[in-house]
């Protein structure tokens, strides 16, 4: 007797043991929301059009910030040197995807063998050795270019109808940048195409940038195309009050620049970049794996004149170069 009431006692407790653990237990088998790790090597609050455009990217793809993914940010507000360690604690925390944009590529690739990494390249990934081919990156990254090097004749050519011949054109270039040969090639191939007079001039510090522009207006320079490369649009501000001091009319990479006081620009769309990578990160969290997604070549560009600018120089611009601006400043 004594033995079936025991039994039965037990069997109640256990049961109300179980009440109260079987919930948690289920809860616990629920997927637990899966977290993006966003590096940057800039400010947050130069990228609010850009995390737009990435958001979009993931919602195209069917994840809501909040609702199915979480993001962790990480900005070294471009304090470059804190990067490896911002790339370490995402690593730690086990992130499902890294993005690594804003010059945080190299430490985003370098911190993981095994996470999927999103980046956006200012070169070519080939070259670099992040990616074993275009095609089919072929290890745990991929990403989006966001330099065509062929942009840099264009920009010349684009300049060129403002700049009454035979007045010299300066090029401002960062020989530290990968892509740097072929910028250099491609302007000068430009420029022999046009009948036009180019200069060079170096600048891979702040710095130098400043000796830079003392330069041009010793050798009398009536215009400057500004290459595309991380470092300059990093300096974008400084570049833009520099040309804006010394009234040189000047083309550059980022349209943010045109809305700075810059005369035209020529460039990606970066947006458009950052909406992709968005849109990869979402098939990578569909369990797609970066090595098959193929690294994606800009296919969008735009062109901003600011005509304020253009008028202050005393530049006329013709109608034909302003029905080609994607955007026009009045």
């Amino acid at each position: 007797m004594h033995f079936h009431q025991w039994k039965r006692r037990e069997v109640v407790a256990l049961l109300g043991g179980a009440a109260t653990t079987w919930p948690l237990a289920v809860r616990a088998q629920q997927p637990a929301m899966p977290v993006i790790g966003f590096l940057n090597g800039q400010t947050s609050n130069e990228f609010t059009h850009l995390m737009a455009a990435f958001h979009r990217g993931l919602n195209e793809g069917g994840f809501v910030e909040g609702q199915n993914v979480a993001i962790e940010f990480r900005w070294a507000e471009r304090k470059y040197d804190r990067l490896p360690a911002l790339a370490e604690d995402l690593v730690r925390r086990q992130v499902s995807v890294i993005v690594g944009t804003g010059g945080a590529h190299g430490e985003a690739i370098a911190a993981s063998r095994s996470i999927p990494i999103v980046c956006s390249f200012g070169g070519d990934p080939v070259r670099a050795g992040f990616v074993e081919s275009i095609n089919r990156p072929g290890k745990n990254v991929t990403g989006v270019i966001t330099l065509s090097t062929d942009l840099e004749g264009k920009k010349l050519e684009l300049l060129h109808p403002l700049i009454p011949r035979p007045a010299l054109i300066a090029v401002l270039l960062d020989p530290k940048f990968s892509e740097a040969e072929v910028q250099l090639k491609e302007v000068q191939s430009a420029a022999r195409l046009l009948g036009r007079q180019i200069k060079v001039i170096n600048a891979s510090s702040e710095g130098q940038i400043d000796t830079a522009f003392a330069e041009l207006v010793q050798m009398r320079a009536a215009a400057l195309v500004i290459t595309g490369c991380p470092f300059f649009n990093n300096r974008r501000d400084q570049l833009a009050a520099l040309a804006t001091r010394h009234a040189i009319p000047t083309i550059f990479h980022e349209r943010e620049s045109v809305h700075a006081g810059g005369l035209m620009s020529y460039g990606t769309d970066i947006p458009d970049v950052y909406r992709q990578i968005g849109s990869y990160v979402a098939r990578i969290l569909k369990r797609e794996k970066a090595a098959d997604l193929p690294v994606l070549l800009p296919t969008k560009f735009n062109m901003a004149i600011n005509l304020q600018t253009a008028k202050a120089l005393g530049l006329d611009v013709p109608p034909t170069l302003l029905a080609l601006a994607d955007e026009v400043i009045e």
